[in-house]
């Protein structure tokens, strides 16, 4: 198996279109550069060219394969993941910053959604459109403005506690079926505690905080 081992955070770029202002956004945090299948394209199109690219390879280019060196190309055959979770169990970095992963297929972004809550490699940040998606960690304490939005959305069954929010979750019952915790939005610096898989999710403005905090 083929990893990406780094001691600086990695920016991992999907298929989707991905605008200069988040990919530089990313950059900052993230200065490392890989790539899931024809996120090859998207990376060569900016200007980058990625230290590993991961994939079935049904969507790369032949101009993205002659211009990225050999070496860093790591084709898989295997359909049983997708390439979001091929290229996040290759990783190893303090963090992974996630973008071009939720374009017009929603599909794609649901199945997307569902790798980053099994936990798979490292914790990872996804960007899509205004928002910043996380799995929550057991524990995580974030200085917030007032009135910033908060959403927990549980991926299974799930339960926790929390201080700084307006409405707080404290003993609530979540489920993808049943209760959810969306739109919901500090008061203050929030705590949380959670069992169970939920997806924090915040305003794209707080990818900084999010990083520093994991």
């Amino acid at each position: 198996m083929t990893r990406l081992a780094s001691a600086r955070p990695v920016t991992l770029i999907g298929g989707a279109p991905v605008g200069r202002a988040e990919l530089d956004q990313a950059l900052r945090l993230a200065p490392v550069v890989a790539a899931a299948d024809s996120g090859a394209d998207i990376a060569l199109g900016h200007g980058l060219v990625p230290q590993a690219v991961w994939g079935d390879f049904d969507s790369i280019s032949a101009r993205a394969r002659s211009q990225i060196p050999p070496a860093n190309q790591h084709p898989i055959a295997e359909q049983d993941s997708t390439d979001f979770e091929k290229c996040l169990s290759r990783i190893d970095a303090p963090f992974v910053i996630g973008l071009g992963f939720s374009g017009t297929r929603h599909d794609h972004f649901l199945a997307v959604l569902n790798v980053l809550a099994r936990g798979i490699g490292p914790p990872c940040l996804l960007l899509a459109g205004d928002d910043v998606i996380t799995l929550a960690p057991p524990r995580l304490m974030l200085d917030l403005a007032p009135g910033t939005r908060v959403s927990l959305f549980p991926m299974g069954p799930a339960t926790g506690r929390s201080q700084g929010l307006e409405w707080p979750i404290d003993g609530l019952d979540l489920s993808p079926t049943g209760r959810v915790g969306t739109s919901n939005k500090a008061t203050g610096p929030v705590t949380l505690e959670c069992q169970g898989p939920l997806l924090l999710i915040l305003p794209r403005l707080e990818l900084a905080r999010m990083a520093r905090t994991l």
